[in-house]
């Protein structure tokens, strides 16, 4: 996926565990069908998942859940993983590695969904109640977190550039002008708030027909609430879009923003996966462009 990531196997993932957690080394492990992005994930046993970085860039993100998502996860109203255990660089891996709890479900993909307006009511009330928690000491965008949260004008140099690496695989003038028009909405100035960063179809989890888990918080940070509306086009058809932005009360520029994330993602992952490097995240980068591109008109 990555050209400078590290090689993992359930192999290697038995053998951490043998050497530093003995008491779970005898539990079958599982790679998950599809890898995330910045961490590779084996399900072991039952009840717990492996998470090991990809990249150093990624480690960061242990670190900030350890100390936050305990404190997040009685808060909200949709179920979150908890860190049970950290583990040491060993055996030519070179990263600190975790355990997590593992949540039942699948991803929230469309056909999974049973009620689309519940789904956005049961998110909405999710991305309401992360923001009303106190943001005092909360980690600011940065490369811990992609960046997610910063004013979007600073995404404006490399969503141009995917644009014009796409060239003729896109609508280079409607990209162009909804683009445009999102970088002329106000900035947030307000306080800033506690954002998930990633709210996508892969990242909740949906059991017999309803949301019921948000999982991978590596982008978790606090910043513009607009990196988290953007979850509207990435997961909403039109009419469940707005109950979304009713529920959540979302102003007018915040709204804007949101919809120019979710176009800045779509094209930056666009020009940089492939179909054969990521599948899943190409083909709901495209949706989630198509959504876009559709609400502007």
């Amino acid at each position: 996926m990555h050209a400078d990531e590290v090689d993992t196997d359930a192999a290697l993932v038995g053998r951490l565990l043998a050497a530093q957690f003995p008491q779970w080394a005898a539990l079958p492990i599982e790679s998950v069908p599809f890898f995330g992005t910045d961490n590779a994930i084996y399900r072991l046993g039952e009840n717990m998942a492996v998470r090991l970085p990809r990249r150093q860039k990624n480690t960061e993100q242990l670190e900030k859940e350890l100390r936050w998502l305990p404190r997040l996860a009685p808060l909200l109203p949709l179920v979150i993983p908890v860190p049970l255990a950290v583990g040491e660089p060993a055996d030519g891996y070179p990263f600190e590695w975790s355990i997590y709890t593992w949540l039942e479900g699948e991803t929230a993909t469309v056909a999974r969904i049973g009620d689309l307006s519940q789904a956005a009511t049961d998110l909405a009330q999710f991305v309401a109640a992360l923001q009303r928690v106190d943001p005092t000491d909360g980690p600011p965008p940065g490369a811990h977190n992609s960046f997610r949260g910063v004013p979007l004008s600073t995404r404006d140099e490399p969503t141009r550039a995917a644009i014009a690496s796409l060239g003729g695989t896109i609508d280079l003038s409607a990209v162009t002008a909804a683009w445009e028009a999102a970088l002329r909405a106000p900035e947030w100035r307000l306080p800033p708030v506690w954002i998930h960063g990633d709210l996508d179809a892969r990242n909740l989890l949906v059991e017999q027909g309803r949301l019921s888990a948000v999982i991978d918080f590596g982008c978790l940070g606090v910043g513009d609430p607009a990196c988290d509306v953007m979850v509207a086009w990435k997961l909403f058809d039109a009419d469940a879009r707005a109950i979304f932005r009713a529920e959540l009360a979302v102003d007018e520029a915040t709204w804007t923003r949101g919809r120019g994330w979710a176009l800045s993602q779509a094209l930056i992952a666009l020009s940089y996966y492939t179909p054969e490097t990521n599948p899943v995240l190409v083909r709901e980068a495209g949706r989630w462009m198509v959504e876009v591109l559709a609400d502007g008109r």
